[in-house]
């Protein structure tokens, strides 16, 4: 068996011509304020447990990035932090929201297991009944929505009975993909979505026109081929991007909020008709996260 089937260089197979008629579908965002944000364990290779972090720069990085959510059109709202808890800032993490329908996480590391309750009341405040899942699951970490399918990653935080409930909870095909590499320990690292099929310049997109960038070698042969077959125009980033945590992104359809360094990244998406929106998260890669770690999305 080839040891290397997928070619991880930047670019993809069947490469997918330029759209200059791309449009951006306005998003509802939750996120959580970096109050506490520290990195004060390691449960992940990102992670120094004497690492120095400033507070105020961490603070002011996020700040600009929900600035830029909102300049672009996009609705956000905030969970309250907690003392204690410093990854709570990584709201992705804490649920996937389909429909309307809320699969809350159980995580993998004791030291964030109590973040769940916190977002949990702030769903149930607002009106949403939550699941929370049996199997160890951590959201939006593992869970990606695309066109009809879920994308679900395993081999590391989400196990693969996570998917079974997954699937159960919301009647969608959900397809298990194996992580490899433990610099991307969760599926938002390695893979996100450029469009979900809901986009297109006259509103009527569609799951044939869903579509993602991800980095090949983050995967399993078996994954990496489930990939190839199910999206063979995505766009294929480098290692140098994805540890640039240039895949863990945030797309409206059109515009990209990517980490300025995947600069390799940045070219492909602007090539493809996309409008890269650079926004600096250097803070918390010291604790394995980026913009998409901070965003969760809430699909009515």
């Amino acid at each position: 068996m080839p040891t290397n089937p997928v070619p991880a260089g930047p670019v993809s197979t069947n490469p997918e011509p330029p759209r200059p008629d791309r449009a951006p579908r306005p998003r509802r965002y939750l996120v959580c304020e970096p109050r506490f944000f520290d990195v004060q364990y390691a449960i992940n290779p990102w992670m120094r447990e004497d690492a120095q972090v400033d507070t105020e720069l961490a603070t002011s990085q996020w700040e600009t990035l929900i600035r830029a959510y909102r300049a672009h059109g996009h609705t956000v709202e905030s969970v309250p932090p907690a003392a204690g808890l410093p990854d709570m800032v990584f709201a992705a993490n804490a649920a996937l929201v389909v429909e309307g329908r809320v699969f809350g996480s159980n995580f993998h590391a004791p030291q964030r297991r109590p973040e769940s309750t916190e977002y949990d009341t702030w769903f149930k405040a607002t009106g949403y009944e939550v699941y929370r899942p049996e199997s160890l699951c951590e959201g939006e970490g593992d869970l990606v929505p695309v066109g009809p399918y879920i994308l679900a990653g395993t081999g590391y935080r989400t196990t693969r009975a996570a998917h079974d409930e997954v699937q159960e909870f919301f009647g969608m095909p959900t397809i298990g993909l194996q992580l490899i590499d433990p610099y991307f320990y969760h599926l938002d690292t390695a893979l996100f979505v450029l469009a979900d099929g809901s986009e297109g310049a006259d509103g009527a997109g569609g799951p044939t026109d869903a579509n993602i960038a991800y980095y090949p070698e983050a995967f399993s042969y078996g994954s990496r081929e489930v990939l190839r077959r199910l999206f063979p125009r995505a766009v294929i980033a480098t290692r140098q991007d994805a540890m640039a945590f240039g895949l863990n992104s945030v797309s409206d359809g059109r515009h990209v909020f990517v980490a300025p360094r995947a600069s390799g990244l940045i070219d492909q998406l602007t090539r493809r008709g996309y409008v890269p929106v650079p926004v600096d998260l250097s803070e918390f890669h010291k604790a394995g996260g980026g913009i998409k770690c901070c965003t969760q999305e809430i699909r009515s």
